[in-house]
């Protein structure tokens, strides 16, 4: 029984749902309140719950593979059943959207569609051209929105989801074409796989662009202060810059790696930016 309980928590991926319920936290944070924080703290229970279903299930279509390369996961290793698994996932699926519901319809809504794509996610999506990609920078994004909403700074917060995305996307695209090796050898097909890698470098550059003109608008509206737009600049921006120069200049993997890591210890810099602008 003990060894069946620990299954179920491992399932879960606890240090991811750390990770979930950290980030939305932060999305209504950065908005300049935690207030109303029961609202908040019930965002971060759901999507911690929601996170927990869509690491269960993901177990459950990744069994052979897993069989492979980790054969010690709880249902290679017998500590759950594929059908206990899929119950446990679809359970807490449920008690996310249930817990979703003292946000209201709009809370209930993102719910309801993380729920349904992150199931989608692991069934198809995640072993497509892109979608996956797309898929993973999509839910990056609403985990902002998502605590943003709870504590009624919905534009705010929208604001960062968007940026969030874009950035996640070209990220996810330059971390795939510095896994090209790997992915070929394990049979699965990505952007630079199909496409090639300088293909694959030219798509997230486009989308680092594009990303960079984005993080002026809210200045130019009048969503944040002068104080956001001077940090996302030289804090965001430029670095931004410095990463389409290096990919370009050395697309070597070891060199993507590190680039992917500088992107992901950046984040917070885009982070200090809508704080201080808000």
């Amino acid at each position: 029984m003990l060894r069946q309980i620990q299954g179920y928590i491992l399932l879960t991926r606890p240090l991811n749902l750390i990770i979930a319920f950290i980030s939305v936290f932060i999305g209504g944070f950065i908005t300049g309140t935690v207030q109303p924080v029961f609202r908040l703290l019930m965002a971060c229970t759901s999507a911690t719950l929601i996170a927990g279903g869509a690491n269960a299930i993901n177990d459950v279509f990744d069994l052979a593979i897993d069989r492979i390369n980790k054969p010690n996961r709880p249902l290679p290793s017998g500590m759950v059943t594929v059908s206990q698994a899929r119950i446990f996932a679809i359970l807490l699926f449920i008690a996310g959207m249930g817990v979703s519901l003292t946000l209201q319809v709009p809370g209930f809504t993102i719910a309801l569609i993380s729920s349904i794509t992150l199931y989608a996610y692991s069934w198809k999506l995640k072993r497509t051209v892109l979608w996956g990609n797309f898929a993973v920078a999509f839910f990056s994004g609403l985990a902002f929105v998502y605590g943003g909403l709870a504590v009624h700074r919905f534009r705010e917060a929208f604001v960062v989801g968007i940026f969030s995305m874009f950035y996640h996307f070209a990220r996810e695209i330059i971390k795939d074409t510095e896994d090209v090796a790997g992915d070929v050898k394990d049979g699965v097909v990505t952007f630079p796989i199909r496409f090639g890698e300088k293909a694959a470098l030219q798509l997230s550059t486009v989308i680092i662009l594009i990303l960079i003109g984005l993080t002026l608008l809210p200045y130019f509206l009048g969503i944040f202060t002068i104080h956001y737009l001077w940090v996302v600049v030289f804090g965001v921006d430029c670095f931004l810059v410095y990463v389409i120069i290096s990919m370009w200049r050395n697309g070597h993997p070891k060199n993507l790696r590190r680039l992917a890591f500088l992107m992901k210890l950046n984040m917070f810099m885009g982070l200090l930016a809508v704080y201080v602008g808000t």
